[in-house]
């Protein structure tokens, strides 16, 4: 059995713990203090001397004076440590996303995997897939063979009204890279609307077909009526 720990064994194991979790928080609160007294005592004699210039002599010697040149003082440092923490966020950190995205882009074979990645981000992310309105059914390449595409743009212009008729303008992606593929502008008649999501979609596509969704989708329960 081990030998039970004494008293003052437990104390001081007890307060060189709570010491260790002080510590940081007393070696900041210390480094901001001093980088108060820093700046402070910097700009103290300039302080003095507009003082002399502006303020009556009686109010010249008050330890209100003293009092609001150490509040200006903080103020002026809390700014500074904010200011030094957007440069380091918004500057700094994007210089350093820069650095890393040159340094992939040298390394032969990464970087033809990355590109992709980056291709497949940029058109199936957020802002990407917005541009997305709805999955849909189309045949490609030939009449019989359907394939999914994702609908775009209802009202394609020009093309809509030199052909005379309704057409509705389909990106159908390659499998499994997605970021290429081909713009079809389909017949309204030839195009079949699907109740598939877009993710749900894009997961079909990029899966080879592997991953289908389940169909038919659970429909909502309709809301109950208001009581009378």
């Amino acid at each position: 059995m081990p030998a039970p720990v004494s008293r003052f064994s437990s104390f001081r194991n007890t307060f060189f713990a709570g010491l260790l979790l002080l510590a940081p928080l007393g070696i900041t609160v210390w480094a901001f203090l001093k980088v108060i007294d820093v700046v402070g005592g910097a700009f103290s004699p300039r302080i003095a001397g507009l003082a002399a210039l502006f303020l009556p002599v009686s109010w010249q010697n008050s330890a209100l004076l003293d009092v609001g040149w150490n509040i200006l003082s903080t103020v002026i440092v809390v700014l500074l440590i904010a200011l030094l923490g957007w440069v380091s966020h918004y500057v700094f950190g994007r210089v350093l996303l820069q650095m890393g995205d040159r340094f992939i882009q040298r390394i032969p074979g990464i970087n033809a995997v990355y590109n992709t990645v980056n291709q497949i981000i940029a058109t199936f992310g957020p802002n990407g897939r917005s541009s997305f309105s709805q999955v849909v059914l189309v045949e490609f390449p030939r009449a019989g063979s359907w394939t999914i595409g994702f609908l775009t743009n209802k009202s394609p212009g020009e093309a809509q009204a030199l052909v005379g008729g309704e057409l509705w303008a389909v990106f159908v992606p390659t499998t499994p890279n997605p970021t290429g593929g081909y713009m079809l502008l389909v017949p309204r008649a030839g195009v079949v609307e699907l109740e598939m999501s877009v993710a749900e979609g894009m997961k079909m596509i990029i899966s080879g077909g592997a991953i289908a969704p389940p169909w038919p989708t659970a429909k909502k329960p309709p809301a109950p009526a208001p009581a009378a």
